[in-house]
C-alpha cells in the first residue's frame, strides 16, 4: 500500500545536529507515492518465491576481491548486532557488530534464526542491489534522499522529529529506538522491542507513514556526499528533484583501499540511542556501502507519475 504525496517545497537538512546534515536548504520535489511502511519479510519472500532471486548476503564471495579478509569472512553472511557485556568505548563499533556466516534476510540473527514469526517485520540484511531488484519487480523505485525526507517530515516544516519537536510528547514512545542510556550493552526494554518491531507498531506521521523514524535504516538511491549543497536564495532556482552526490565522491576517504561506493540511508533504527546516535530524525543521514546489508537495514519503495503500476504484494 502506498500514500500519494503532492510534492512541494520544503526545508531539507539541519544545522543543529550532525555536520553531514548541513546546511539547511530549500528543495522542490514533484508528486510521488511512497510505501506506507518498510518492505516486510512476507513481501520480500513473495519476491524471492516468484523470481528465485538470491541476495548479496547469500552469494559466495570471490577471495580475489577481498585479499586481506580472513577465510571465515569469505563465507556468505552478513553483519549482525551483538550486545556487549558491559560499557565500551563508543568510538569502536566493531565491538558490537559481528560478521555471521549464514546471516541473511531469512535468517536475520544467524543461520539458526528464522523469520517464521517475523513476517510482518521489515526485511533486513538487504544490500542496495537487493532493494533495487525488489523495487523493479513491483514496478517502483527506491526514493531519492529528498523524496524520503519530504515524506518523513509529514508536512511539519523544520521539525526535529517526524512527529514534532518533543522527543516524547505526553511521555509517549513514538519510534522503535534504543531504550535507556546504556547502549550497546543493556536496554531497559521500555518499548517492548529489543530488535525490529512489526511495521506499524508506532504512530504514523502526518502523511500516514509508519516507521519513518527508527526500526530500520532505509536505503535511498542517492550517492553519499559529505555535506548538502549550499542554499539557493532565489525561488526561481531551487533544486528540483535533486538526485544526490557523485559516485566517485561517495567512497570513504578514511578507507581508500576499499573502492566500494556508498549510498545515503535515512531514518535511524532500533539501535539509535540518544547517548550515541540521535539519528532517528528526518534530517539525519548516513553513508552505507552498497554491497553491505546489516541486521538493521531495510527499505521502502516509491512510484512516480508515469511509471509502471506496482504488482500486488502481500
Amino acid at each position: 500500500m502506498q500514500v500519494s504525496l503532492p510534492g512541494g517545497v520544503f526545508t531539507m537538512g539541519s544545522d543543529d545536529h550532525y555536520p553531514e546534515e548541513a546546511p539547511t536548504h530549500r528543495v522542490r520535489v514533484d508528486a510521488f507515492a511512497i510505501d506506507v511502511a518498510a518492505v516486510t519479510n512476507e513481501q520480500f519472500a513473495a519476491f524471492v518465491d516468484a523470481t528465485g532471486y538470491v541476495t548479496v548476503a547469500e552469494r559466495e564471495l570471490d577471495p580475489a576481491e577481498y585479499p586481506d579478509a580472513p577465510a571465515q569472512n569469505l563465507q556468505p553472511g552478513s553483519m549482525v548486532f551483538v550486545p556487549t557485556r558491559g560499557p565500551v568505548d563508543l568510538r569502536h563499533l566493531s565491538q558490537w557488530w559481528r560478521w555471521k556466516p549464514g546471516a541473511c534476510w531469512k535468517h536475520p540473527s544467524g543461520p539458526k534464526s528464522s523469520i517464521d514469526k517475523r513476517l510482518d517485520h521489515p526485511v533486513v540484511h538487504v544490500a542496495h542491489e537487493d532493494a533495487s531488484a525488489y523495487a523493479a519487480w513491483v514496478g517502483a523505485s527506491l526514493p531519492t534522499e529528498a523524496e524520503w525526507e519530504y515524506a518523513a517530515r509529514g508536512g511539519l516544516e523544520g521539525a526535529t522529529y517526524t512527529w514534532g519537536d518533543e522527543p516524547r510528547p505526553g511521555g509517549r514512545i513514538m519510534a522503535n529506538t534504543w531504550d535507556g542510556p546504556d547502549f550497546p550493552w543493556r536496554s531497559s526494554g521500555e518499548s517492548g522491542f529489543l530488535r525490529t518491531a512489526p511495521v506499524g507498531s508506532f504512530p504514523a506521521n502526518g502523511y500516514g507513514l509508519f516507521d519513518m523514524a527508527g526500526n530500520v535504516w532505509e536505503w535511498t538511491d542517492d550517492w553519499w556526499s559529505e555535506r548538502h549543497p549550499p542554499e539557493v536564495d532565489k525561488p526561481c532556482c531551487l533544486p528540483t528533484n535533486p538526485g544526490g552526490g557523485d559516485r566517485d565522491e561517495s567512497y570513504d576517504p578514511a578507507q581508500p583501499q576499499f573502492r566500494i561506493a556508498r549510498k545515503v540511508v535515512k531514518g535511524g533504527s532500533h539501535l539509535c540511542a540518544d547517548t550515541y546516535c540521535l539519528r532517528y530524525r528526518p534530517a539525519a543521514r548516513r553513508p552505507q556501502m552498497v554491497d553491505t546489508g546489516t541486521s538493521h537495514m531495510g527499505f521502502r519503495c516509491v512510484r512516480r507519475p508515469g511509471t509502471q503500476q506496482p504488482k500486488e504484494t502481500p
